[in-house]
């Protein structure tokens, strides 16, 4: 007796099963089609660049290995720059997050307006970061400041904002606070409204007051979104540019260099007097390997921190 062969599945229902397989894959696809022209590719070429004796002038020269990379680590203004960076960092890093939970909380609160509370919190992201810097520069002159007269008014010394380092990295850290604490601030809102009200009337029930909730119940909800603030304040922080450029009229980091970040010296060797491309390139990798470093270090403890509380808080 002859055996019937399997008939195949309509053509609509073999497009059909293709269309769910192949369709996400499409759809996410220009994403990464876009990361890999403008993120991967000069990722690539910036790391060949740095491998050879490249002038703006002169164009491409001959192949000289890592010593782009040995001959800018040498130099004293390297680790005058990475000095900068790491300072400005923590001194905008640091209390940026502290100040955005602490408005976040006030703005989650039931106070009158919290619409144009928000709204206003986030009007210094949308400035321009020239203008919020020449305004700074201004506000933090060593001569005609308005910081040096307040601080005359009441008995206080000026201060020498742009000769000092550390006064010239906590004006400078200064402007980064102002332009990105009201975005962070935003963020931690969002995750502050996503927490359930039933954990708050638990702890108010148990007899917890306002500080011993916030402590208590928001912060430990937080710390998924404090995770991503910290992680995104390392990848920016150690990036910063435009406020240290832009603090001086010369916008070299100073006389002795004293603010000038690693970005700014990557700017300085690429276009200044050196017009070396190779060791701009080789310091523009040195600071993206700096910024994965710095940023898997601080998810990996972040995420012990987390992990450490949850654990805490289940087995009470």
């Amino acid at each position: 007796m002859a055996t019937l062969a399997p008939s195949r599945p309509p053509m609509r229902d073999r497009l059909g099963r293709l269309d769910v397989r192949v369709s996400p894959y499409l759809y996410i696809a220009p994403f990464f089609v876009l990361f890999a022209l403008v993120g991967l590719f000069p990722l690539a070429y910036t790391a060949y660049v740095s491998l050879h004796d490249w002038h703006l002038i002169g164009g491409q020269g001959e192949f000289v290995g890592v010593q782009n990379y040995v001959d800018v680590v040498q130099q004293p203004r390297f680790a005058t720059a990475l000095r900068n960076t790491f300072s400005i960092f923590l001194l905008s890093a640091v209390p940026q997050l502290v100040a955005a939970i602490a408005i976040a909380a006030v703005l989650d609160a039931n106070i009158r307006a919290r619409t144009f509370w928000r709204m206003g919190v986030l009007l210094p992201y949308v400035v321009a970061p020239v203008a919020v810097s020449l305004i700074f520069s201004k506000l933090f002159a060593d001569q005609s400041g308005m910081i040096n007269t307040l601080l005359g008014m009441v008995g206080i010394d000026a201060i020498r904002w742009h000769a000092d380092v550390l006064a010239s990295h906590v004006a400078i850290a200064s402007m980064v606070n102002f332009r990105w604490t009201g975005y962070n601030t935003l963020i931690f809102l969002a995750a502050m409204q996503a927490v359930p009200r039933d954990l708050y009337e638990a702890a108010l029930i148990d007899g917890a007051n306002r500080v011993r909730t916030f402590f208590s119940v928001t912060v430990p909800m937080l710390r998924p979104t404090i995770i991503f603030v910290i992680v995104t304040a390392t990848i920016g922080g150690l990036q910063i540019f435009d406020e240290p450029r832009l603090f001086d009229q010369l916008g070299q980091g100073g006389a002795d260099r004293q603010w000038m970040t690693m970005t700014m010296y990557l700017y300085e060797l690429g276009w200044g007097a050196q017009k070396s491309f190779g060791r701009a390139s080789a310091v523009a990798w040195l600071l993206f390997v700096l910024i994965v470093v710095i940023g898997l270090i601080n998810f990996a403890l972040t995420r012990r921190i987390a992990s450490a509380g949850a654990d805490g808080k289940g087995g009470r």
